[in-house]
């Protein structure tokens, strides 16, 4: 998988040079490039923003630097994806979709966001995502764009050392995962549930279950089906 990234803050990135991720790059299973917005900006002080048409508080991405930043990083076969707090909704499924796309290409929005018409001119030859982490508002796309990478990322055949870890996840299966315990087995009181050292596996799998239901219900009760349906 490739990744390019373009921002004004390029050391936001410097994250993607850890733990996993980290690994990942050295080994060639996926390859990011961060690129510098201001790069492309030809005036004295690479200019990036100017004032919102139609007036308003706050200042837009200029189409200018982002039309030839864009020009240098997209491939015919690329798929552009934008964060902003207008976008639709980043879940696991979202990942997983964008973990099979052999190119990745982020454009890292600040102030007001980015002139529209860069993401307008961008749909004609590509396939452009506009993506939200959730319904607040960040100072930039760049956080959300880390947040988007490792969610990808780390579901890339090769990136997990044990992949079945990934299969029971919280959101894989629609559900919350069911509470983790390790040794030691009694701590300040409180002690692991019985059935996780029944050696029982059945058993414990129909516990975990039930647990990933429950925590479901009672913390995130809209991803429960509401027509009745069996889980």
């Amino acid at each position: 998988m490739r990744i390019d990234v373009v921002t004004i803050f390029p050391a936001f990135f410097a994250a993607l040079d850890v733990s996993l991720l980290g690994r990942a790059r050295q080994s060639g299973l996926i390859e990011v490039r961060i690129h510098d917005l201001r790069d492309f900006a030809h005036d004295r002080h690479r200019t990036v923003d100017d004032t919102p048409y139609g007036g308003g508080a706050g200042m837009v991405m200029r189409a200018e630097p982002w039309g030839e930043a864009l020009d240098a990083v997209l491939t015919p076969g690329s798929t552009l994806v934008v964060p902003t707090p207008a976008g639709s909704l980043f879940t696991q499924r979202r990942a997983r979709e964008l973990s099979a796309r052999q190119h990745l290409v982020f454009a890292c929005g600040r102030y007001e966001g980015i002139d529209q018409r860069v993401v307008e001119w961008a749909r004609r030859d590509h396939e452009v995502l506009e993506l939200s982490l959730g319904d607040y508002v960040l100072n930039g796309g760049e956080v959300a764009t880390l947040a988007m990478i490792e969610a990808a990322a780390r579901v890339v055949p090769g990136m997990v050392g044990n992949p079945e870890s990934l299969v029971e996840e919280s959101h894989e299966e629609g559900l919350l995962e069911y509470p983790s315990y390790t040794k030691p087995a009694s701590w300040r009181g409180l002690d692991v549930p019985p059935i996780l050292l029944s050696g029982h596996h059945g058993a414990i799998a129909a516990w975990r279950r039930e647990q990933s239901i429950d925590r479901t219900r009672r913390i995130r009760p809209e991803l429960l089906p509401d027509d009745g349906t069996d889980l």
